[in-house]
This record gives structure tokens, sequence and C-alpha cells, in this order.
């Protein structure tokens, strides 16, 4: 069975005489131009992130010292990599009320700024005064006093920080310009301007994560293009520096499985049988005892007191006198 066409052969022809009839396109009218600034170099991609990103590598260990006395702790801090942003796109972003802190940071071109939110704020007082840090309850839309010196503070040092890691490319003299908490207010480039936005995560205790934005407009980072891109043995040397820091505190925070055996009686299957409450097995405690990571002997100690509670003072290094026999 042979289907039939959807389409008549008239209907193909109809169709076929309308293409051949449409008018064509008057040539004689000009498009309509578009504006183009000769030496604009918007649309060029934004070659040194990478050497933003790890500028900002360096900044999270700043940070964290920077952060460490306003949370009574060690926060802990991770860069993500940097973005490249329309300036309205990341406003629209912003919630209503934030703290926005604008610095000049000659001699690069005009201005970045620093965002923080308010709960991140809210929890580091709390912290500073005694409290758990725990997230507000109430929305708040104004800073308190101690709110707003406390974040003048912070700005203050953040910024400081930064200024002291971007030192190894250029020196850079941070002058605040504007505090503000609404993004109508942080006039930083046009809503059409691109922007590098660079994050920072932030964990104080076990509270939910916060964030630290530093944005920079793309125009400025691109005066200073030159001076990111390049690279000298100074800093592969750093990076290989950095990489060492990085891998050493990212062992630094595995947990282990530390023991002390203070002594092994034996006891006969029968003696076992027979033990009830109340019972005393007498036991000798050796000059030292061994401590045990992983199940595997790291030290030897003495047993003693230390502030009311027994503790194990560390006499002899098991490990390290083992490193030493091999070499």
């Amino acid at each position: 069975m042979i289907e039939q066409p959807t389409l008549s052969g008239d209907e193909i022809a109809a169709l076929m005489s309308e293409l051949h009839d449409h008018p064509a396109k008057d040539e004689g009218t000009p498009a309509t131009p578009r504006p183009f600034t000769f030496g604009s170099d918007a649309a060029r991609p934004m070659n040194a992130l990478p050497a933003l990103d790890r500028l900002n590598e360096r900044m999270s260990r700043r940070l964290r010292d920077v952060l460490e006395p306003f949370a009574r702790g060690k926060p802990v801090l991770s860069a993500e990599p940097s973005t490249i942003r329309l300036y309205g796109d990341w406003k629209a972003e912003q919630p209503e009320f934030v703290s926005l802190s604008l610095y000049a940071f000659k001699p690069m071109k005009g201005t970045i700024l620093l965002a923080v939110r308010p709960e991140f704020v809210s929890r580091l007082v709390d912290i500073f005064y005694g409290g758990s840090g725990a997230l507000p309850t109430a929305v708040s839309h104004e800073f308190t006093g101690t709110e707003e010196s406390l974040v003048a503070r912070l700005a203050d040092a953040v910024v400081g920080a930064l200024a002291s890691v971007w030192a190894e490319v250029i020196a850079v003299r941070p002058q605040l310009r504007s505090r503000e908490t609404s993004v109508g207010f942080a006039n930083l480039v046009r809503g059409d301007e691109s922007v590098a936005v660079t994050r920072f995560a932030v964990r104080i205790g076990e509270g939910a994560p916060s964030e630290i934005q530093i944005v920079y407009p793309v125009s400025a980072l691109r005066s200073i293009e030159h001076e990111l891109m390049a690279t000298s043995p100074e800093d592969v040397s750093a990076r290989g520096e950095e990489w060492r820091e990085r891998l050493a505190a990212a062992l630094g925070q595995v947990r282990v499985r530390a023991r002390t055996v203070l002594a092994r009686p034996e006891l006969s299957l029968a003696e076992l049988m027979q033990l009830r409450p109340g019972d005393v097995i007498p036991i000798s405690l050796p000059a030292q005892v061994p401590l045990l990571v992983e199940g595997r002997p790291f030290a030897l100690g003495t047993i003693g007191e230390h502030d009311g509670r027994a503790a194990l003072k560390i006499e002899k290094i098991e490990k390290i006198e083992k490193r030493r026999m091999v070499q």
C-alpha cells in the first residue's frame, strides 16, 4: 500500500509560486549602526584569572589568621574559583541588606568591593562576646553600633591582608571610600560592565557556612594584567611552597585514634569466670607506658596529673627514633 503525500500537487505548486514571488530584501536600506568604541577590550577574555586564583589561595590562609581573633578559634576557609559577571547581575543576586565596603586600591584603577553577609557579622559579634555563635532568629535591616564597629575592624583587617598578598604582584595602597548596606548605593562600576568575583567560603565551628566576597572591576584588573600574568622563578618557588603548606594544612586536619595502655594483667579462664562486681585485680604500673596511634607505637610517656586530670607526659617519640635509625 502506497501512502498518500501530506500535500497535494496543487498545494505544492502554490507554495513554490509564493516562494518565487516573495519580494527581495531592499538592498538599499542601510542596517542600523551599533556604537563601538575603538580600543575597547571589553570582549577580550580575562587571561589573568588563574593568577588571581593563585592570589586567592594565599589570601585564604591570611584570611584565616584575620578571622581567628574574632571567631575565638580557627575557622575553616576555602577559596572558590573567580568568575566574571556583569555587575548588574551580581547586584541582583545580593540580599537587600548586606555589609559593603568600597576601597581604592591604588595604583590599580577604580575601586574594589568587600561584601559580608549580615548574619555572619551577627555571629562574629555573638562569639566575640562569649556567645555560641548561633544564627540570629530575627531578620535585621540595620547594624547595631557594636556590629558597625566590628564590620569596620573586620573589613580594614581583610583589606590589609589582601594588600599584603597583592604585594607579591604590585605594591598597593588601600584607602576606604565608603561603607554601604545596600547594593543600590555601591557605585563600583556601571551595571553593564564586567567584574571579577572572588568568594571565600567560611565555616566557624559547627554552624552553617557563610561567605566573604571581593569584587574587582575587570577594567581595573586589565590595567595591571601584565603584572598578574608575569611569572618568575620566585613565583614558581612560592607556588611550590604554597603547595607544601596546603598539603600540610590538609594533613593537619586528619583525625587519628590515640590511646595508651596502663597495664595488661593476665587471668586464668577459671579466675575470669569467677569475677564479680567489687573484685579487685592487682596491677603494677610500668615506669613508662606506650602511646598507640591507630594501633602502632608512637611514643612512650609517664603517667601523672595536669590541671586536676590524669595526664600522659611524653618522654620519647618512637617514630622519630626509628626514622633516625633508618637514616
